[in-house]
């Protein structure tokens, strides 16, 4: 009798293992390769939207990064912004070692105190973030921490009269997995490497093509076009491109490249913009032809972005550390809709 009851006991064991395994499976898979999760932002009473873009800046207020964040609390207070954008990189030099490292207030709510820049910030992860423990900076624990804070591989922000794509663009970038050298990289939720693009470029290309947004933008660490340190990401060139280029996106903001950029481009009017000047940025360290006709601004210093959307009119300015005005680019909508 003890013997049927401890054989019943041992399958019914193995069979409650069994289904815990599939759930971890079926979790894990979901994490990779579910459908863009999707959050609202409200626009402003008069229909439009303010918002800045800062790019690898986590490195404890040093480099500058403090004076940065100055800067940006005095034109968010100024523009009276909705919400911030981070270009990824956002803790360095290896990301963070899990919820608890104090990286994260020591590199972000320490340094970011200003009133107006206590709304929600929206951020990808970088190849920097990936170096550390890249599903700390996904958990909600950091939200407990600091209610600003919401870091995902990929989703999308519907902010009424713009939609924004935030994609993960590491996992597409060879080196990462070919040449390493001394790092190592979190590739935990990542389980197939070409199936989570193929299903990460399918997912963005559905949601472009659904978009009714007055605005599409799309948000990346890596840069598509760039004349800095890194120059064009050559696997962005190739598989990401296309996909904005048929679905009439009007804005591709980045890091990765600590400078900012404004380029062109010629075949479809989509505007590279880099935002990767946080804190530790790369004087005179460009690519040869920076002087082309689709280059509109280079700057090898640290600073900022902001953008001002209405239904008909984009306005982009980029400034400095000091908080003067380097570059400002303003187009109508319906000028930006017939190229």
């Amino acid at each position: 009798m003890a013997v049927n009851f401890n054989n019943k006991f041992s399958m019914a064991l193995s069979s409650l293992n069994l289904l815990i395994t599939i759930a971890i499976v079926c979790l894990v898979s979901r994490t990779a390769f579910a459908e863009l999760e999707r959050f609202e932002e409200p626009a402003k009473g008069d229909g439009s939207l303010s918002f800045l873009v800062v790019g690898d800046w986590g490195r404890r207020g040093t480099y500058n990064q403090s004076d940065v964040a100055l800067q940006m609390g005095k034109v968010g207070e100024k523009l009276d912004i909705n919400f911030v954008i981070s270009t990824g990189d956002n803790f360095y030099d290896n990301g963070l070692t899990g919820t608890n490292d104090p990286n994260f207030e020591e590199s972000f709510t320490k340094v970011y105190t200003a009133k107006s820049l206590q709304k929600q910030w929206y951020s990808v992860l970088g190849n920097h973030d990936y170096r550390g423990d890249a599903e700390a900076q996904l958990n909600p624990i950091l939200r407990k921490i600091d209610s600003r804070w919401l870091c995902l591989r990929s989703f999308i922000l519907n902010a009424e009269i713009a939609e924004f794509f935030f994609v993960d663009t590491t996992p597409m970038v060879d080196m990462y997995f070919t040449t390493t050298k001394d790092h190592t990289y979190d590739w935990r939720g990542i389980t197939s490497r070409q199936k989570y693009i193929s299903e990460l470029l399918k997912d963005v290309e559905k949601a472009l093509m659904e978009s009714n947004a007055k605005w599409k933008i799309v948000v990346g660490h890596h840069a598509i076009r760039s004349v800095g340190h890194h120059g064009d990401t050559q696997e962005l060139v190739r598989q990401l491109l296309p996909i904005l280029q048929a679905n009439n996106l009007d804005l591709y903001m980045n890091g990765h490249d600590h400078c900012l950029e404004h380029i062109t481009d010629t075949e479809s009017g989509i505007q590279f913009l880099t935002s990767g000047a946080g804190s530790k940025a790369w004087r005179g360290d460009l690519q040869t032809g920076s002087n082309r006709d689709d280059v509109k601004f280079f700057y090898d210093g640290q600073g900022f972005m902001s953008v001002q959307l209405t239904e008909t009119n984009a306005e982009i300015t980029f400034y400095d550390v000091v908080g003067n005005i380097l570059h400002k680019w303003k187009v109508p909508k319906e000028l930006r809709s017939a190229m």
